[in-house]
């Protein structure tokens, strides 16, 4: 691929826009020597005003989403393209969330420009595991475990019954709910379908990975060896 067009791929600007960045000089190896926009050289020995390029295609990325943010590019509030370099909602392929956190869900959130991996993911097939923390408006009344676990329970508007669910109580208002499954305002309908609300909701995990010490707002890119550990089942 040329270096206009790769260069371009990545979001630091259109072709014409990458072309006068070639002129000015922007664009160079890892030793400091001028590119040329006809110029031959790896990935990661091109540098852009001295910084290495950002991966390639294929990038996936872990993002601490924080409560307020939506999974959208053109909701006229916050979206999650802010938490990010601006570039990032520039790339081609584009930079997707994988799945969703409604605005006033925090947590993880994967996103990628891989599209197989997007769908291998979300892929009900995967039975990938998603863990939710969720604080209730109400006492929990003792029998919820058992509603969730039963794989009976139907949610208001649809004719499946959920998957089996794990419930494990944190407190008299506390709850982690493990999915295998990622039906619309799951969590919240479960909890609305047993007579409680939602207060608040967060997503430690998934998967085989958790968010562990990233702090709310930020966010950092996986390796291969992260993207295996995501198919294993936490333990």
């Amino acid at each position: 691929m040329k270096l206009v067009k790769l260069i371009a791929n990545l979001g630091y600007g259109s072709r014409k826009d990458v072309t006068r960045m070639f002129r000015e000089g922007l664009i160079t190896d890892a030793d400091g020597e001028v590119l040329y926009a006809d110029d031959r050289a790896e990935h990661d020995a091109i540098r852009i005003d001295g910084e290495p390029l950002d991966p390639p295609a294929g990038l996936v990325i872990m993002l601490h989403k924080p409560v307020g943010y939506t999974c959208s590019t053109k909701d006229r509030g916050r979206v999650i393209y802010d938490l990010l370099p601006d570039r990032f909602r520039l790339r081609s392929p584009l930079l997707s969330p994988v799945g969703r956190l409604d605005r006033e869900t925090s947590g993880m959130l994967l996103m990628t420009d891989d599209g197989m991996l997007l769908h291998r993911i979300v892929s009900p097939k995967a039975k990938l595991a998603k863990v939710y923390d969720a604080t209730l408006a109400q006492d929990l009344r003792g029998d919820e475990a058992g509603v969730f676990a039963s794989g009976e329970l139907m949610l208001e508007s649809e004719n499946t019954p959920l998957h089996p669910a794990q419930m494990e109580v944190l407190g008299p208002r506390q709850a982690r709910l493990t999915l295998t499954e990622g039906r619309y305002h799951q969590v919240r309908r479960m909890f609305a379908a047993v007579g409680n609300h939602v207060e608040a909701l967060h997503r430690p995990r998934i998967g085989g990975l958790a968010l562990d010490d990233l702090p709310a707002g930020e966010w950092r890119t996986l390796d291969a060896q992260a993207i295996e550990r995501l198919f294993v089942a936490a333990a």
